[in-house]
């Protein structure tokens, strides 16, 4: 699920590189001394990231990292989630993979913690640069999004025997849809920019939807659902691929803490089914891409169908379902506040997202019984490939 934050865009990267002392900043972490470049890298919202690359190309590179501790506000729990999760990662993977390739590793500092504070305030972390990788904005292939679907199956599966209890919440109540749904009826009630009477349509559809969508946070409060460590940003540029668009490493681990699977697959689902763009205007363009969905989902069950529960199988469509509705319920509610948390192009920016994705949830629920049957049939082709070679 999507994270922005209006107050802390707008600065071109370029600028802030001279804003930061980089020189005294690079000196508190564990690295060979030398000459570096440093340039702004990615496309990510919500940390600063640059590029260090010390020496001749890319053997001696770094990302290296401003936490925003304005949206992570506990940014010693969110290292100390990331640590608990790499290191178990690693420990996984160690006995079929290569963890240096296929994982993130931090760079420790000077003070073995791992990440450094300046005398600004700002938090800063590094971790070492994963050469020969690509990531997309977009899903095209069919191979691509069954690359995605393998890629967060298998980091749901390594992590399937961690304690969620050791992880905290870095973002509380982030993927609550009660909570959400509390923060829409308060912004309703303020009106604060006189909108609300323009949104009526949306706004009565949305709230005959409401307590449907409590389900899977009902399920997990009674123990049907497990809870489990989750990435909780599933978008397809968390992925990396090598040249030939093989799943290599799962990345952007700032929002790992505990939750339920159903989550992560509707928020990744959400933006690889859809044909057209999250803000898409012409509603008609919204349509749906059933090849994609079909090899998200036996890419994500060939990783997953050792573990998961029934009950978790049967929520992964509800997961589809909720997290577009979600979408448009924080869109619509950031509308009514005057559009003060994402970042707007252009007046009735987040009206015509919240509409957008109101559009994709009504053709995902008209489309849910076809996706629940791909989902069971995927299910039990891949159960039936084990048994037979288990024969």
């Amino acid at each position: 699920m999507g994270l922005d934050n209006n107050k802390y865009e707008g600065i071109d990267m370029h600028d802030k590189i001279s804003t930061y002392n980089f020189k005294d900043i690079i000196a508190n972490f564990n690295i060979a001394p030398g000459d570096y470049d440093i340039e702004p890298f990615g496309s990510g919202h919500i940390n600063d990231t640059f590029l260090l690359t010390i020496g001749s190309g890319y053997d001696g590179a770094y990302l290296l990292q401003k936490i925003n501790h304005f949206v992570f506000k506990n940014v010693d729990g969110l290292m100390t989630n990331m640590l608990h999760v790499i290191n178990h990662l690693k420990g996984k993977a160690g006995t079929s993979g290569d963890p240096a390739k296929e994982i993130l590793t931090l760079v420790p500092c000077k003070d073995n913690k791992y990440y450094w504070q300046d005398d600004q305030g700002n938090y800063w972390r590094m971790t070492y640069f994963l050469k020969d990788t690509q990531s997309y904005d977009l899903v095209t292939t069919v191979k691509q999004a069954y690359q995605g679907g393998a890629a967060f199956g298998n980091f749901h599966w390594l992590l399937c025997d961690l304690d969620p209890a050791l992880l905290v919440d870095t973002i509380p109540d982030f993927l609550n849809i009660e909570k959400r749904l509390d923060n829409l009826q308060r912004a309703i009630e303020k009106d604060s920019v006189g909108v609300v009477k323009q949104v009526q349509p949306e706004l009565l559809y949305l709230l005959e939807y409401a307590s449907s969508m409590g389900e899977i946070s009902q399920l997990g409060r009674a123990g049907i659902l497990p809870l489990r460590i989750t990435h909780n940003d599933t978008k397809f540029n968390n992925i990396l691929l090598n040249q030939y668009d093989e799943v290599q490493c799962v990345i952007d681990l700032d929002t790992v803490m505990p939750g339920f699977v159903a989550y992560d697959f509707g928020d990744a689902i959400r933006s690889i089914i859809n044909t057209a763009a999250e803000d898409e205007k012409n509603l008609d363009a919204i349509q749906l891409n059933m090849p994609l969905f079909e090899a998200f989902v036996k890419g994500y069950l060939s990783k997953t169908v050792c573990f998961l529960t029934e009950q978790e199988l049967k929520s992964l469509v509800k997961g589809a379902l909720l997290l577009p509705y979600m979408q448009a319920v924080r869109f619509l509610t950031d509308y009514l506040e005057g559009d003060v948390y994402y970042k707007t192009h252009f007046p009735g920016h987040n009206l015509q997202r919240a509409r957008a994705q109101m559009q994709l949830f009504k053709m995902l629920e008209s489309k849910k019984d076809e996706l629940t049957n791909i989902v069971q049939q995927q299910w039990l082709l891949i159960k039936n490939d084990l048994k037979a070679l288990n024969a």
